[in-house]
């Protein structure tokens, strides 16, 4: 049988991460929409219940997930091009967008599903604005 990220993670104690994990497999394999707690809580070990405390409902877990992503976003965007020349700079902090789209698919189609996530999440505001402020800061040096 083989193990899951997200049965690898929690094994180590940080439930949280799992059920995040468990959220990218379910996303790459069967699509956003087959997304659930319970699903998470199934494919991590645990009892459906377990992940309400963490994320609340199932908005809750995507808008965490969703954060997640941003960050992960937000770091590729920032460690693309180099400083001492800003318009290969942004080229390739474009490229690096649409990298991630390709590479990081199962972040993308949730990050950019304003319906499945709560916008009133501090978190998620956050992660959203320090991401989206990379290219045009980048296009601000130009």
């Amino acid at each position: 049988m083989t193990t899951s990220r997200a049965d690898h993670a929690y094994h180590h104690g940080n439930l949280p991460e799992a059920l995040l994990d468990a959220v990218a497999d379910i996303v790459d394999q069967r699509g956003v929409d087959a997304v659930s707690v319970r699903a998470a809580a199934r494919r991590v070990g645990v009892s459906h219940t377990a992940p309400m405390h963490h994320f609340g409902d199932k908005r809750g877990l995507l808008t965490a997930f969703a954060v997640r992503g941003f960050r992960r976003f937000t770091r590729a965007l920032q460690a693309s091009g180099r400083d001492d020349d800003p318009e290969q700079a942004l080229r390739e902090c474009g490229a690096a967008y649409v990298r991630f789209a390709n590479t990081d698919t199962a972040y993308f189609n949730v990050m950019f599903r304003p319906e499945l996530l709560d916008h009133d999440d501090p978190e998620l505001s956050a992660a959203g604005d320090n991401a989206f402020r990379v290219l045009p800061d980048r296009a601000a040096r130009c």
